[in-house]
């Protein structure tokens, strides 16, 4: 069946990735190039029409050995490029050969077309249930001096406007090369007038799209901080200017990695657009000796013909059913509280009982341990790397207060930063070489705590060892992996000297293997990431972390703008979301109990609080929002989900998910300021069947699906800044 989706013209060598959505097409031009011709909406038959017109280009050179002015792989559209072929684009790798110089030059050796999907050995990855279900074309190009090979790696799924690409380089030949940079993917545009849609921010500031048009030159988006990072997560989007979230083209592209990673978008002389994406070349130099491999990250690339919102869609759909491992992805996820805004590390078992008991009288369904429970911890200066309890706070174990929070009908969470390590720790007594330091020097504190060197085996077995000590229990049904600095001083100490570029993505290798090894002990823990909130939020996460905490911001207007961006890429159910007290503690504004608990929603509802202190009103409205809550979790979670105004570009934020059979619907709005003089607003519906009848939950009020899509509902009208509303329909029978 995978012939149904990949097809070869051999005689014109044109390959053709389709299903009923769209179409990638590339061809082997002149000199074995490998040149781009197509990504876009699905078309039955290609004839011919793009080989790419000769031109004798100034000052782009040709093939070697050739006297053809008219044809240069300089101004060609091309699947991949390197330095030394004579293209002056920024290339997608570099490689550094024996003899010093960096000149590949790499020719079209063969394909393959296999069914279903390989697997990547060691990274995150899509994948399939079935081998019908997909086709994955692979494409060698060989470099004939030295013997180096990549292969191009494409997957289409029949189902998905998605491509899924990746790189696999071979060293065939004899003598050690350096790759220096290795791009994952590599595509050219010709004709096209782009906006780009990034996702840059900081800490507490998250994900905040930013759109800005494509102009000549070099423009990159990137990480080299060790992670995906708060500071630029690894997505863009190419799009036409006029492109809405409901009309027209939207090129979306993914990286399925939790390292450095660059995303460069060069605007050439010709008006061509040449987007490289892969792992960040900075610091970066992996040796490969000969018969050795490396294998890339994956890009997961969707095209839209209808706008942002069937971009996320697809995104979406992929990340939770073909990403996403956990057996959570599918199942209600519980609604929580944390203990960390309630207490800080101010607490023993005494002091947190009372909260479990207010957890379970106001409906909610976890109990999380945040930081201090272990080692010695009463303060962020020690203890990190000790995942033993601390028996000042729990002298009969924490055994024993598991046991109270599951008598009173709760799970029980627990807070680790296993990737950390203090000075002030028994761990560090006992292998101080386990710190990442570079010889020689003092490493750099953040936050007084330090890296844990993971690239290394025996540190990833006792960071394992410890934690499997407290996991064996069996008392823990979920945990919270944090991560509150970024990498700095990096040295593996493993690694000789001129190995050391290794050491970047040695570490995102040695995560995954310890998660790996996690989710294989414990299938049945449910896993959150974190990172000083999103520092990490990336589709490489999500193959072990079904959530991820979304900020550490849980201010409600600011989530607005946090939770929007996310939604361009990941699934709504990735996103933890909870109600803090008001002033926030993070940028003291006041709002609405309500309007908290309407944008926390969105996601996985939580509580970052404490309940024993709550007024009576406010205590009632959690009770409330955890009974809505329940009621409307599983379209919110899993629902197709619709961004039908921003705060960005107006003075609402309207969100929507549909449930996949259309009915039922939930529409949330939020008012930002209000006015002496309002206008007056509406909100349309989208996704709704025009034949059915919706019945507001609340109202009882009656519409037809045609009416709330077509017609819209007003808007409330009422006083104060920062007012939600929150409406739940279903069809009637």
């Amino acid at each position: 069946m995978s012939a149904t989706l990949i097809s070869f013209d051999e005689k014109n060598k044109v390959f053709h990735l389709h299903n009923d959505q769209i179409s990638y097409l590339l061809a082997v031009e002149d000199g074995g190039t490998l040149a781009h011709l197509y990504f876009g909406k699905r078309v039955n038959d290609y004839h011919g029409q793009l080989r790419y017109p000769r031109l004798d280009r100034g000052f782009s050179g040709n093939l070697p050995g050739s006297l053809d002015r008219t044809f240069s792989r300089d101004s060609l559209p091309k699947e991949y490029s390197t330095a030394g072929e004579m293209d002056y684009h920024t290339p997608a790798a570099v490689v550094r050969q024996k003899d010093g110089s960096n000149a590949l030059f790499l020719k079209y050796q063969g394909y393959k077309i296999v069914a279903g999907k390989p697997d990547l050995a060691g990274l995150s990855h899509a994948w399939v249930k079935d081998k019908d279900e997909a086709a994955t074309l692979i494409i060698t190009l060989a470099d004939d001096k030295s013997g180096v090979e990549f292969d191009l790696l494409y997957t289409i799924y029949r189902d998905r406007p998605v491509i899924v690409r990746s790189v696999k380089v071979r060293n065939a030949g004899s003598e050690t090369v350096d790759l220096e940079k290795v791009a994952s993917m590599q595509i050219d545009f010709v004709d096209r007038n782009f906006d780009s849609i990034t996702l840059p921010g900081a800490h507490a500031h998250e994900r905040w799209t930013d759109r800005n048009h494509i102009n000549q030159g070099i423009h990159v988006y990137a990480s080299h901080r060790g992670t995906s990072s708060h500071q630029m997560n690894p997505f863009i989007a190419l799009v036409d200017p006029s492109t809405t979230e409901f009309n027209g083209d939207a090129y979306g592209f993914a990286f399925v990695y939790s390292g450095n990673h660059k995303f460069e978008v060069e605007k050439d002389q010709f008006a061509q657009t040449h987007l490289n994406i892969g792992i960040d070349d900075f610091n970066f130099n992996w040796q490969l000796k000969p018969t050795a491999s490396f294998q890339t990250p994956e890009v997961l690339m969707v095209y839209s013909d209808h706008g942002l919102n069937k971009m996320s869609q697809a995104f979406h759909s992929l990340i939770h059913e073909r990403i996403m491992r956990s057996k959570f992805k599918d199942e209600l996820r519980p609604i929580l509280v944390n203990n960390w805004e309630a207490t800080y590390f101010d607490f023993n078992e005494e002091k947190l009982r009372p909260i479990v008991d207010d957890a379970k009288k106001l409906g909610i369904e976890m109990f999380v341990l945040d930081d201090g429970w272990f080692g010695h911890r009463d303060d962020d200066n020690s203890s990190l790397g000790d995942w033993t309890v601390f028996k000042k706070k729990f002298p009969n174990g924490l055994g024993h207060f598991a046991d109270y929070v599951h008598e009173k009908g709760l799970k029980f969470g627990l807070w680790f930063e296993p990737e950390m390590i203090s000075i002030d720790s028994d761990l560090y007594q006992k292998h101080p070489d386990y710190l990442m330091h570079v010889p020689g020097r003092k490493p750099s504190p953040s936050r007084n705590q330090y890296v844990l060197d993971l690239g290394r085996q025996e540190v990833r077995d006792n960071v394992f060892d410890q934690m499997d000590q407290i996991l064996s229990s069996g008392k823990i049904d979920y945990i919270k992996w944090d991560m509150n600095r970024h990498l700095s001083d990096i040295y593996e100490a493993d690694l000789p000297a001129e190995r050391q570029g290794e050491t970047y993505h040695r570490y995102v290798l040695g995560l995954y293997d310890l998660l790996e090894r996690l989710v294989e002990k414990y299938p049945d823990l449910l896993i959150e990431g974190c990172s000083g909130g999103g520092g990490r939020f990336d589709a490489g996460m999500a193959y072990y972390e079904p959530q991820i905490w979304a900020s550490d911001d849980s201010d409600a207007i600011d989530r607005l703008f946090i939770q929007e961006g996310t939604s361009l890429v990941y699934p709504q159910s990735m996103m933890t979301s909870h109600v803090s007290v008001s002033p926030n503690e993070q940028n003291g504004r006041i709002t609405p109990f309500k309007t908290r608990g309407v944008v926390a929603m969105w996601g996985d509802l939580g509580y970052e609080l404490d309940l024993t202190k709550m007024s009576e009103e406010d205590r009632a409205a959690v009770a409330e929002q955890v009974a809505e809550y329940k009621r409307i979790r599983r379209i919110t979670q899993y629902g197709t989900f619709y961004r039908l105004k921003s705060a960005h570009t107006s003075n609402q934020c309207a969100w929507e998910t549909v449930s996949p059979d259309k009915t039922e619907a939930v529409l949330s709005v939020v008012k930002v300021m209000a006015s002496g003089q309002p206008y007056l607003t509406k909100t349309k519906l989208v996704g709704l069947d025009p034949a059915k009848e919706y019945e507001d939950q609340r109202t009882h009020q009656v519409y037809g699906g045609d009416e709330l899509m077509n017609m819209g509902i007003y808007d409330p009208v009422e006083h104060g800044d920062y007012q939600s509303y929150l409406y739940h329909f279903k069809a009637i029978d």
